[in-house]
């Protein structure tokens, strides 16, 4: 059992220089700790709430005041004077306060903030770190393999790429610590080769470079060739490639996808990523098309599911119930797992729980908008997940939680890898 002394939060800035918040808990004994909450670009249209001021004279009405004054003022209250037995325990009380489905009246925001700053207090106060207090979903820690943003497209940078993320994956490192090595190398590889082509090497908002290209095969021969430059194999038993082309973001109002300027049924898109897996090492692909192609899905999983890792991210929102009926339609063989997707700590782990009672893998995110915050760093490892996502090997916010894996590495020499 335990108390809580007081939950506070700050407005602070994100890596987008947007608004987000910054929540603190202190429990009974004394123990502080805090969370920052991710924000998203792209998001899903059944994702939990995040709620902004909408006051055009702050931040464009990206203000997270109200969001604030709701940890503050009713969050505070409700969670202060009481006894609890366990993070769920609170995390349920959290989303009964609120009272609605997506967790709009108090703020996604809000409540995930809490969430993850209780779980981080309940570990230091445990004296254990966060990975090892975290519960367990059904499988024993392990540290995941990496996948790096490398090039950015989509609402992640301003240009013509319709793709989002082109991301490396060392799937063939021996170490988390190598794997890492990995992705610094071929990362500046890319650069070279895109200097040296005349290219920007300007960054998009994870970190990965934003040239002006518009041709998904241009971007997959550079990163082949920076692989190659690097020392290293592309493929699984070196370095692979995983697309996120976030498709949701290009669909058109007919139900068509626009690439490059180019009108795609379902099929053809399909049509495409066959080609793309035939020509070039991919060996995951996420959100290859919208939220609302269900029968797409479906033939894209029959097309492909065999052959690759198919992750559903807007489709799925890291909603147990919602993964837990994609699965039972056929729908992908991975879920992207995001926290503030749901809003709560105990509510990611329960849809973790779905996908591995199911054989679905999971990939832990990071969202565009970030802080330095490492929790994703330690949930990955504590549910053995054995994927990450947090952006490219660049920029503070995102390399936090690669050092962060480093470390646990060093200090536990836990298994690294997949599976």
């Amino acid at each position: 059992m335990f108390e809580i002394a007081s939950v506070s939060a700050l407005e602070i800035l994100d890596s987008r220089s947007r608004p987000t918040l910054q929540v603190t808990v202190t429990l009974a004994d004394g123990t502080t700790a805090d969370a920052g909450v991710p924000s998203g670009a792209s998001t899903g249209t059944r994702e939990a709430v995040e709620l902004r001021d909408g006051d055009t004279d702050r931040y464009g009405g990206l203000g997270v005041r109200t969001a604030r004054d709701h940890v503050d003022g009713e969050i505070s209250a409700a969670l202060q004077g009481r006894s609890w037995s366990s993070l769920a325990d609170v995390d349920e009380a959290l989303r009964a306060l609120d009272g609605t489905p997506a967790k709009a009246r108090l703020g996604a925001n809000s409540i995930i903030g809490t969430s993850m700053a209780l779980a981080r207090a309940l570990a230091v106060s445990a004296r254990t770190p966060l990975y090892a207090s975290l519960p367990g979903v059904g499988r024993s820690p392990r540290l995941p393999v990496p996948c790096f943003n490398v090039l950015n497209g989509g609402v992640h940078a301003p240009n013509p790429l319709d793709f989002q993320e082109f991301m490396i994956s060392p799937l063939g490192a021996p170490s988390l610590a190598e794997a890492v090595r990995a992705g610094a190398e071929v990362y500046a590889a890319l650069r070279r080769r895109l200097a040296d082509g005349g290219h920007t090497t300007g960054l998009g908002d994870e970190g990965g470079f934003a040239p002006d290209l518009a041709e998904p095969t241009d971007v997959l021969r550079l990163i082949v060739d920076a692989i190659t430059d690097a020392g290293y194999t592309p493929g699984t038993d070196g370095v692979a490639i995983a697309l996120d082309p976030a498709s949701s973001e290009f669909q058109q109002a007919d139900g068509t996808y626009s690439v490059n300027g180019r009108p795609y049924s379902s099929d053809d898109m399909i049509a495409l990523y066959t080609q793309l897996v035939d020509d070039f090492p991919v060996w995951s692909i996420e959100d290859g098309l919208s939220e609302s192609d269900r029968a797409g899905w479906q033939r894209l999983t029959a097309a492909l599911g065999e052959r690759i890792q198919l992750v559903g991210d807007d489709i799925f929102c890291t909603n147990p119930a919602i993964i837990r009926e994609a699965i039972g339609d056929g729908i992908g063989n991975a879920a992207l797992i995001k926290v503030n997707q749901i809003g709560t700590v105990t509510e990611t782990l329960a849809a973790m729980r779905v996908c591995h009672e199911a054989g679905y893998a999971q990939m832990v995110s990071h969202r565009s908008g970030e802080t330095p915050d490492t929790f994703i760093a330690d949930l990955a490892v504590a549910t053995g997940c054995g994927q990450i996502k947090t952006g490219a090997p660049a920029r503070g916010e995102r390399v936090a939680k690669y050092n962060r894996l480093i470390r646990i590495e060093a200090e536990t020499g836990l298994p690294y890898g997949l599976r």
